[in-house]
């Protein structure tokens, strides 16, 4: 039977200083002053259309994402933090947390963001190296990013993440090597260390970039994981590496088909409705001016998951966690019952690849390394 998990609220700010060749993500480059106050109460607006759907709960985690929402001052953030909290409240122990660039004007936010209620930053430095950043098409610096950390720590921040991607053009064993090192001396409780991969609709699409061969990859990757082991960070994610006590809340709720309010031009969000054995997924206008015009199209589309998806759905947000998911969570998060893939289930558990465990649903060693193997069981 269906039952309220955990809400959660994505907040999207889509504007930044200029767009990466590698991104593919609902960000659009300012040209001119951002209307950040506009913005704000479109923002204001959206979310009070959405709290029907928040059917009694309290808010246990936000993330502003982007875009690049260090490009708000705190003010803002702090406004929209006001509004939600008035308007839906917010669990004692809520993670905040707000996408952050390195550069030398955001960092001025920085402890702004802090005092707003931001309780977790996460910096996007993806590397530390000049030639690295300079093809990624970053606009900051080495020198910024660690400048960044040191400020994130400086105005208070105990828990704050950094990106680092892996797999870059021409990069080597070592380069990779040395960005981690960086990252974790400067004090990094949390990593999100993800390989550089090439999307449809990005520049690197259009011109694809020459990157590190398998053999390379393979060893960047084994690499890594030896250093961050090394450190005491344990994979919690296919790409979230974390020491005791600072995983992220906000991530957890996502991969264990929590529910979450999408606001924002382009946001998704996911909600589930017991009283009509539904879950439901949302989309956001996606350009900012339509978003802020409400022009052309809706505020929001909604549209129920099938229950041929579901499943699928599920399984591919729980077992990329590492520990995996409880087995009750089919039921109280799908309406179905695990009779629905129990024939699956044991076959990968005689193939050596999900753990024999009625408790919970976890691959094994094995079968996470080879993880989209095992999800085309439930397709």
């Amino acid at each position: 039977m269906l039952q309220l998990p955990p809400l959660s609220l994505y907040v999207h700010i889509p504007w930044c200083v200029r767009k990466c060749p590698y991104c593919d993500f609902n960000s659009h480059e300012a040209s001119g002053v951002i209307p950040e106050q506009a913005y704000i109460q479109a923002l204001i607006a959206d979310l009070t259309t959405d709290l029907s759907w928040v059917q009694g709960r309290k808010l246990h985690s936000i993330f502003f994402g982007g875009g690049t929402p260090s490009l708000f001052s705190g003010k803002g953030i702090g406004e929209i933090l006001r509004v939600a909290e008035e308007l839906i409240g917010f669990e004692g122990d809520i993670e905040i947390t707000l996408e952050a660039n390195p550069g030398t004007v955001e960092q001025q936010r920085f402890a702004d963001f802090r005092e707003a209620g931001v309780n977790r930053l996460s910096i996007g430095v993806q590397s530390f190296n000049q030639e690295h950043l300079r093809k990624l098409g970053r606009i900051h610096s080495g020198e910024q990013a660690l400048q960044a950390i040191a400020t994130t720590k400086s105005v208070g921040f105990d828990n704050f993440n950094i990106d680092l991607m892996h797999g870059l053009p021409g990069q080597t064993i070592a380069e990779a090597s040395r960005d981690l090192h960086l990252a974790l001396d400067n004090g990094a409780q949390h990593i999100s260390w993800y390989q550089l991969t090439i999307e449809p609709n990005t520049a690197f699409y259009s011109r694809p970039p020459t990157l590190p061969n398998d053999d390379c990859l393979a060893d960047i990757q084994q690499a890594g994981m030896a250093i961050l082991q090394e450190y005491g960070f344990a994979q919690y994610e296919v790409s979230a590496f974390a020491i005791a006590g600072n995983v992220s809340q906000h991530n957890i709720n996502y991969w264990q088909f929590g529910d979450y309010l999408g606001i924002g031009a382009g946001a998704h969000g996911k909600i589930t409705v017991p009283a009509d054995k539904t879950v439901i997924r949302t989309t956001k206008t996606r350009l900012p001016a339509h978003y802020l015009a409400r022009d052309g199209s809706a505020p929001a589309r909604k549209k129920a998951i099938a229950s041929a998806e579901i499943v699928l759905e599920f399984m591919m947000n729980g077992l990329r966690l590492k520990r995996g998911v409880p087995t009750v969570y089919l039921a109280e998060r799908t309406g179905l019952a695990t009779s629905v893939i129990e024939a699956q289930i044991r076959s990968l558990q005689s193939k050596g690849l999900m753990e024999s465990n009625n408790e919970k649903y976890q691959t094994t060693a094995l079968g996470y390394q080879f993880l989209n193997t095992v999800l085309q069981s439930f397709d």
